[in-house]
């Protein structure tokens, strides 16, 4: 069954922008593409460090450590020194506040 958390209303996050979640299973990180949500686990698959802090270009992000890209769509991963992809959980926006559902 889905167990969805409260984000943010979409106010707060206008194009461009990403947060930050704590839930029980894990840290989360929630980008706005365009007017598009999505939600990754927080966590670079090379070596554990934490990802949302680095750079995006278009719908990647770069991690801050060594440099491996994922995509924020789909959560794979593109370039070395990463080769497991990452986690994503499904968004939603219900009355107007962004969603994510952490069930597992």
């Amino acid at each position: 069954m889905a167990e969805w958390i409260d984000v943010a209303p979409v106010s707060e996050m206008p194009p461009g922008s990403r947060k930050i979640i704590n839930t029980p299973y894990c840290e989360i990180a929630i980008f706005n593409l365009d007017g598009e949500y999505f939600a990754i686990e927080d966590v670079c698959t090379h070596d554990g460090g934490e990802l949302a802090s680095g750079e995006c270009e278009g719908d990647q992000v770069i991690c801050p450590r060594h440099g491996a890209r994922f995509c924020i769509r789909d959560g794979k991963a593109l370039t070395p020194p990463a080769y497991d992809d990452i986690e994503t959980f499904p968004v939603r926006v219900e009355n107007g506040m962004i969603q994510v559902d952490t069930d597992d």
